[in-house]
């Protein structure tokens, strides 16, 4: 289904609301209303006031809803109440700043102070106004009191990691779907309710925007999801308030770090998942961090994709047929044993699944039905081939870190017969260390690697490409020894996709790594249409016929896997990293 509503819009039809005298209660606030600190008459207590929603944004705000004006990186949000409340916010939450600016902008408007009061439009309407030291850390609680406890009606599952969160979450969709359970699933590529798909403009959302969607799939009847946690999400309070049935861990590498300071900081925002959340944890073990984090969690399932004997969930054997088909045998707890058949390849999808199957363990469900379900999973932009009839691979990925590049290709390069040509780019504005890394990786792997722009965001292209460029030349030879791959620089993402496709022949195996499935590409604060899947299937059906085997191939050409993605809005694309 096409999409409708963005996440941040989506609210429940019959919302519970709570009065306000409830949130003064709950977060211990000062309320102030009239400039001399009087109590306003009975008809007006702010106490009484019932409060329907609660939004961050002003153009989002709806009549009963209470505006949260926190401070932002470039303004204050104080300074959108007077937006909000025309719109129909009746109450606004700040800290002590947001709460001296308004009363400065009330003061400005009616020539006398009026402390602690939102005054706006024509008629000089004033809504009560609930100060805290930090709001930020009580959104997720008064949105959950608001939306009355919408993931205590439900089975959230909630994935955390590095890599695999989105794949896993696919997975886990299908799995609860199997006994015929309304779903929902949350992350960065999609919102889907009971098959209604929305596009997702962060991993994870708000907190206010979360708790009202999660109000709405209790609504629709929706009993189980599955939903990406990012670190972010983690760190800035958007899923506090959540009650999870089973928290979940794949795994840590590089990334974020120029959100977080160090890998022990990055390690420790994930770890808040497992901080008495969620109800049930589940852990891959075989990533060193996982191992530190089961052993603070001895009652965890643990899960290995390498056959560790000594956790919960391991994989057994995996068998790969001539289609690709991973044919996978797990085994539980008490000689437990589940076979499954996946389409994703690599065995990095293997521990991917593993965990989702030790994930429908925790909730009690039957394992192998869930299994059954996985055979035909396609994740949009993960391992996603594109095939217009040529003869030789093409693929579409979203690893853009170091660890995530490595894995990719090694799943590729198992078994190849010919060569592996390779796009990469790193994002500007984000963690500068692994780009470098990111290079090396994709170099040590690649027959042909071409570095090209990713989202270059605010920075200088050719900039964040010579980063890339040096990982790629020092993992490479460097200075001594023939170099392993053949390294070229071309900045257009598009000509450096069509150069792979020009480059390669029979055999060969062309992966384009990073955007996956976004449909934009920033650069210098304006986001491009632009899809990966897109330009390499143009890319695929320019090619002369005498290059296509079309007899070779089962599926019929042209065919784009997955979904055809949408037009791209001139709003920033969804799904982009945060």
């Amino acid at each position: 289904m096409a999409p409708t509503e963005s996440p941040a819009s989506l609210r429940p039809r019959h919302p519970v609301g709570v009065r306000l005298a409830e949130i003064i209660d709950r977060t211990g606030g000062r309320l102030t209303w009239s400039p001399d600190g009087g109590q306003p008459d009975a008809a007006q207590a702010p106490a009484d006031l019932l409060l329907t929603g609660i939004t961050l944004r002003a153009q989002d705000a709806r009549p009963g809803d209470l505006f949260a004006a926190l401070p932002g990186t470039r303004a204050h949000g104080a300074q959108y109440a007077r937006d909000a409340v025309v719109a129909g916010a009746v109450a606004v939450l700040t800290d002590p700043a947001g709460a001296a600016a308004l009363e400065a902008e009330s003061a400005q408007s009616a020539g006398t102070a009026s402390a602690g009061t939102a005054s706006t439009g024509s008629a000089g309407r004033r809504v009560p106004v609930l100060v805290t030291n930090n709001p930020r850390a009580l959104l997720g609680d008064i949105a959950t009191v608001i939306y009355g406890d919408p993931s205590g009606r439900l089975a959230v599952v909630g994935i955390t990691g590095t890599s695999g969160k989105t794949t896993t979450c696919y997975l886990l969709e299908a799995a609860l779907a199997a006994d015929g359970s309304k779903t929902g699933l949350i992350g960065t590529v999609q919102t889907r309710i009971d098959g209604e798909v929305a596009p997702s403009a962060l991993t994870t959302p708000e907190a206010p925007d979360l708790q009202a969607l999660f109000a709405v799939m209790a609504e629709r009847g929706v009993s189980v999801v599955a939903m990406e946690v990012s670190s972010h999400a983690l760190s800035l309070g958007r899923v506090s308030g959540t009650a999870f049935a089973v928290g979940a861990f794949t795994n840590l590498s590089q990334d974020h770090l120029d959100f977080h300071h160090d890998m022990e900081e990055y390690f420790a925002a994930k770890a808040l998942l497992f901080d008495g959340r969620a109800r049930r944890h589940v852990i891959d073990i075989d990533d060193p961090y996982g191992a530190r984090l089961a052993a603070a969690h001895p009652d965890a399932l643990t899960v290995s994709g390498t056959g560790n004997p000594a956790a919960s969930w391991s994989v057994d054997s995996v068998q790969v047929s001539a289609t690709g088909i991973q044919h996978v045998t797990l085994r539980g707890p008490g000689d437990r044993v589940v076979t499954l058949d996946l389409a994703l390849p690599g065995a990095f999808n293997v521990s991917n699944a593993a965990l989702a199957m030790a994930c429908i363990d925790g909730l009690g469900r039957d394992v192998q039905q869930a299994a059954d379900a996985l055979a035909g999973v396609v994740v949009p932009g993960r391992m996603e081939r594109v095939d217009a009839g040529q003869d030789f691979m093409a693929v579409v990925d979203y690893a853009h870190k170091p660890a995530a590049v490595a894995a990719v290709l090694d799943a590729i390069r198992d078994g190849l017969a010919g060569r592996l040509i390779v796009v990469v780019g790193a994002g500007g504005d984000r963690d500068t260390g692994k780009r470098p890394v990111m290079g090396a990786e994709a170099a040590a792997r690649a027959d042909l690697l071409i570095v090209t722009d990713d989202n270059p965001r605010s920075e200088d292209p050719a900039e964040i490409r010579a980063q890339v460029l040096a990982g790629a030349q020092a993992s490479n030879g460097g200075a001594a020894g023939p170099p392993r791959a053949e390294v070229l620089e071309i900045g257009d993402r598009r000509q450096a996709i069509r150069a792979a496709v020009a480059a390669a022949r029979t055999g060969d195996a062309v992966v384009i790594a990073g955007k996956g499935h976004e449909l934009g590409q920033d650069v210098a604060g304006v986001v491009h249409p632009f899809s990966d899947r897109v330009e390499l299937m143009a890319a695929l059906t320019e090619l002369p016929t005498s290059v296509h085997a079309v007899t070779s191939h089962p599926t019929p050409p042209p065919v784009l896997s997955g979904p055809t993605p949408p037009p791209v809005p001139s709003h920033p694309a969804p799904g982009t990293r945060p």
